[in-house]
């Protein structure tokens, strides 16, 4: 029968028919065949201390039993209001307020919207966004613009608006970086600045060093641009820290975080600012309501998934099981640093990236759907970039699951090589 379901990111008129999921466990996924597939990237980077954490499931159980969707700009409840005491303890400290949304997309959105709001309220607007150049901040309108231009959005050009685009801080030109955004700056038009710290997701797995972020964040005061900082993927540990931003010493204005904030169960996201922002908006008059929302804004369930997440990093080895996976992690790519297939071979935290050496590379390299069904074939859910390889795995996975992923690796660059791929 066929499936009247639209996946995303899918040309289904390419894409074999899909396989249903009918379990999850740990660091794999089930398939109605019995079949256990390693998830080598979290299910797009969201699972963090594997599937199904007893914990986690425990509090969903728990809130169903009390909760199903209630109102949050009429109400509060409990785990709305402990999950932000939580995340406010948690977070880089002077990030005193806490906005719920529903992804990765809404909760920069949030913070695109506070930014502006808070200069328009100030009484000196401001109107111009900085971001990086091949930086990814979600689908909708606001963020696609705020994205990275190409085949991603090409259709919705007419809607995009425009925003200024910083070099990517390439080895040696970190310096380029920084001289742009200083002179887009002393404009005095800035907002924000909008980036991903250290590490670039879907824009190919770029890293670049906490020092260009501490300058860029000085940069930023000295000129009264606000500094947004989108740990969507970066968050909950994926680069050793809790935040990537901590490995530089900044406190952006606005935190915006999501994906491993339930642990990867639920959805839910959160956007943290200061209360110089949250004060912006802070008035008998209504015309400064800051005017955004979702209908499930601060779903009690997702936020009961969200407090739960908080009680595993208190009171499991978190840190441990994360600083164990950066040693499986180094040892797994170590093979490839000098491997000549391959170039690039890098680390930040738990996630690795290499890139495949082809003679058309970028996304939408021909090699990227062949290296997805070489990996599906072995049982392994590995989404290349393109020919940029990469493995984030849960924090549960062990030495075997995560060597198998990499001997995968070897095997599809050699049948690449011998012209089999």
């Amino acid at each position: 029968m066929t499936s009247p379901v639209w996946h995303p990111f899918t040309q289904h008129a390419l894409e074999p028919a899909m396989k249903r999921i009918v379990h999850t466990d740990g660091a794999c996924l089930v398939d109605e065949d019995g079949a256990r597939i390693l998830d080598a990237i979290s299910s797009w980077w969201v699972t963090t201390h594997g599937h199904r954490h007893p914990v986690i499931v425990s509090a969903i159980q728990a809130a169903c039993e009390n909760y199903d969707q209630i109102i949050f700009a009429e109400y509060t409840h409990e785990p709305a209001e402990e999950l932000a005491r939580g995340l406010v303890k948690i977070a880089p400290a002077g990030l005193d307020h806490v906005f719920y949304s529903d992804s990765g997309s809404t909760c920069v959105e949030v913070a695109l919207k506070m930014a502006l709001g808070f200069f328009h309220n100030s009484g000196a607007p401001r109107r111009r966004v900085c971001v990086m150049e091949h930086g990814y901040h979600g689908d909708t309108i606001g963020t696609m613009s705020a994205g990275e231009r190409g085949v991603f959005n090409a259709a919705y050009e007419p809607l995009l608006f425009g925003v200024d685009r910083l070099p990517f801080p390439d080895p040696g030109h970190e310096q380029d970086t920084l001289d742009a955004f200083e002179r887009f700056c002393a404009t005095g038009q800035v907002a924000a600045l909008l980036i991903e710290p250290l590490i670039l997701g879907a824009g190919g797995m770029r890293t670049y060093p906490a020092s260009v972020l501490s300058e860029l964040k000085r940069i930023a005061e000295r000129h009264g641009t606000l500094m947004i900082i989108d740990e969507v993927m970066t968050g909950w540990g994926r680069t050793g820290s809790v935040f990537a931003c901590e490995q530089a010493g900044v406190t952006p204005d606005i935190l915006c975080t999501s994906k491993g904030l339930t642990g990867g169960a639920l959805p839910l996201a959160a956007t943290l600012c200061t209360a110089e922002i949250f004060d912006a908006h802070l008035s008998t008059d209504r015309r400064r309501t800051f005017f955004h929302s979702s209908s499930y804004t601060a779903n009690p369930i997702a936020c009961a998934a969200g407090v739960a997440n908080l009680t595993v990093w208190e009171n499991e080895p978190v840190g441990e099981r994360i600083r164990a996976l950066q040693g499986l992690q180094q040892e797994g790519l170590s093979r490839f640093t000098s491997d000549p297939r391959f170039g690039n071979a890098r680390q930040i935290g738990t996630i690795t990236a290499l890139d495949l050496i082809v003679p058309a590379s970028g996304y939408l390299s021909d090699v990227g759907p062949k290296l997805r069904a070489f990996f599906r074939e072995r049982k392994l859910l590995i989404r290349p970039l393109g020919n940029v390889i990469y493995l984030m795995p849960p924090y549960c996975v062990t030495a075997a699951e995560l060597g198998r992923a990499y001997d995968a690796i070897d095997e599809a660059a050699a049948y690449f090589a011998a012209g089999r791929l």
